[in-house]
């Protein structure tokens, strides 16, 4: 199947907005002034020195011949797992390669670590037989808290068995002189690749921190990357700016969240939701910022039309041999949505959609007139993580914090802003709707939950998920932390001053002590949520804290059946976007 017949546009309304977009950018001559990265595309002028992503591919083409010989040595083929300890860009491809494609034969089994929730940590540790695992240590920066953390436990491990040793089952990813290679050198580590500085995390997936981990799991990555580089050439400077399927995606994008649909949903098959969440993170924090952003909701099923608002814009990714949502893609059309539809031959071609996306991504940042590349409130919520940190070495606990109401074992939490929906007649019902009774259309609901990851906490999120938007007709989002503290928490903090966030906390039974720290997963797991709690108040954001307790199951069980109770609330009309008010203002119409 051709490139370009893999990508259908179907805007309804919107398309002669999006057919201007396009005459426009071919006027301004932008796929060739992107490729040769003009530094007026983007707001600020250094953006272009993190776009080495676009020549990736044939560097790691390149580097294929030692990245192979590695994983196939004999000592390597020894060990029977590999685990990823990783944060944002230099875990989420390596989770898509986890559940997108079956062990190979001549590949270990590989495990992502992207988390601080003690009881993942734990069960991680009991389905593997330490001494025969490769740990991967991978980290732009090299001093990312969460990685370092997983580190000191994992290598304490490995210590206890192997002693002097230990580092023959380590290798690290990482930047060049970060901190984590002196670590490396230090103990002895198996094998040290150095990644490209000029490309930040979630524009990684196709450089070493997604091929090395692709590669251990036996992934034919040379047919991977030569996919991409299919892509790259249909995305190229020569690429017409109507036939370039990257320009065009990004074009589409950026126009329909100027036009207020600024809510992608996206719609992928079960085998292939993890590359929401890597796409996730690359939409969110590219362009969550300056009180702009086109906001990803990923992995909810469709449920009755009525319940989406105008603000909506739907992408749907499938097989071309199974496509089963063709007849919900037409009912979204008939009912004027905004749709794209992107074909996929086999898992083999995420190569391909992975630059697809960084493509499109840039772009939509040049059109929206925002770095695309940086995320300056990403280090609000590891700030305040931090100083809560330092007063549990001082004290030896978190601060006390007052919740506002107590009912059946959860403990409710509010952001000052929120005092005045506090009366006498209190419940976790009433609480909640004054929460949230002035949410209207063009709000979203983020779910930013402090639990452990697991198929029952999954379930009963996903009926909170669904009741809340049947009820308010607005998007809700689940966000399992603290992997959203370097995905979607950019936009939570830059984006549009739009939503309502309700966490869920809960009292770790497993301490799990973190050698060499004074304090436990657990802890560091809660200090992380008040952490972001705190950045998002201090944006003026409406944030509601749940603690569910030692018993989350039950915990989150009460919570639902209070959601359940929820009136249906009067919606306010939707006002014109004032994101973008000035639409004519940005960088194609002042680029000469």
């Amino acid at each position: 199947m051709n490139i370009t017949d893999q990508l259908t546009l179907e805007l309804g309304k919107y398309q002669a907005n999006f057919q201007s977009r396009l005459k426009l950018l071919n006027e301004q001559n932008f796929v060739e002034r992107f490729w040769n990265k003009d530094e007026s595309l983007w707001k600020d002028k250094d953006a272009t020195a993190f776009m080495g992503w676009l020549t990736v591919v044939d560097k790691m083409i390149e580097a294929l011949p030692s990245i192979e010989e590695f994983c196939q040595c004999k000592a390597v083929s020894g060990f029977k797992h590999v685990v990823l300890l990783g944060m944002g860009g230099s875990s989420m491809t390596p989770l898509v390669f986890q559940q997108t494609f079956k062990k190979s034969g001549k590949g270990l089994k590989l495990l992502v670590i992207d988390t601080t929730d003690p009881q993942t940590i734990q069960n991680v540790e009991k389905e593997i037989n330490i001494a025969k695992t490769l740990f991967v240590v991978s980290s732009k920066s090299g001093n990312t808290a969460e990685i370092m953390a997983l580190y000191d436990y994992f290598f304490d491990r490995v210590f206890k068995i192997k002693e002097d040793r230990a580092g023959e089952n380590f290798i690290a990813i990482t930047d060049q002189n970060s901190p984590l290679t002196g670590i490396a050198k230090r103990r002895q580590f198996r094998k040290v690749f150095i990644n490209f500085s000029d490309i930040g995390g979630r524009f990684s997936a196709l450089s070493y921190f997604g091929i090395v981990p692709a590669a251990l799991m036996g992934i034919d990555v040379r047919q991977l990357l030569e996919r991409a580089r299919t892509m790259i050439k249909s995305c190229g400077p020569e690429a017409p700016v109507y036939e370039n399927p990257g320009v065009t995606l990004g074009a589409a994008i950026a126009e329909m969240a100027m036009q207020g649909c600024d809510k992608l949903t996206y719609l992928t098959p079960p085998n292939m939701s993890c590359f929401g969440l890597w796409l996730e993170q690359l939409i969110a924090e590219s362009t969550g910022k300056e009180e702009k952003g086109i906001l990803p909701v990923n992995g909810t099923p469709l449920i009755e039309l009525e319940t989406y608002g105008k603000d909506r814009f739907f992408v749907s990714m499938q097989m071309a041999s199974k496509q089963n949502d063709i007849e919900k893609l037409k009912e979204l059309i008939a009912a004027e949505f905004p749709v794209i539809n992107i074909l996929i031959q086999d898992p083999l071609d995420i190569g391909q959609e992975f630059f697809r996306w960084e493509i499109a991504t840039a772009v939509a940042g040049a059109i929206l007139h925002i770095n695309p590349f940086d995320q300056p409130n990403v280090q609000e919520s590891k700030t305040k993580t931090n100083q809560l940190l330092k007063k549990v070495e001082l004290h030896g606990s978190l601060p006390e914090m007052e919740p506002v109401h107590i009912d059946n074992n959860l403990h409710y939490y509010v952001s000052p802003v929120e005092n005045n929906i506090i009366d006498e007649k209190l419940d976790g019902k009433l609480l909640l709707e004054n929460f949230l009774a002035l949410s209207k259309t063009g709000n979203y609901i983020a779910l930013q939950v402090y639990l452990p990851q697991e198929a029952e906490v999954e379930k009963y999120l996903l009926d909170i998920q669904l009741t809340l938007q049947r009820s308010l007709h607005i998007p809700v989002t689940v966000q399992f932390g603290p992997r959203y503290l370097h995905s979607t928490g950019q936009y939570h903090k830059g984006g549009p001053n739009n939503g309502f966030f309700i966490q869920f906390t809960g009292n770790s039974s497993e301490s799990l002590a973190i050698p060499g720290q004074t304090y436990t997963f657990g802890l560091l797991k809660r200090a992380q949520a008040i952490g972001d709690m705190q950045a998002l108040i201090e944006h003026n954001k409406k944030v509601m804290l749940v603690d569910t307790g030692k018993d989350y199951i039950n915990g989150l069980n009460a919570f639902k059946q209070i959601v359940k109770k929820l009136k249906p609330l009067k919606k306010n009309i939707q006002k014109k976007s004032t994101t973008y008010p000035n639409q004519e203002e940005n960088v194609l119409s002042l680029a000469v």
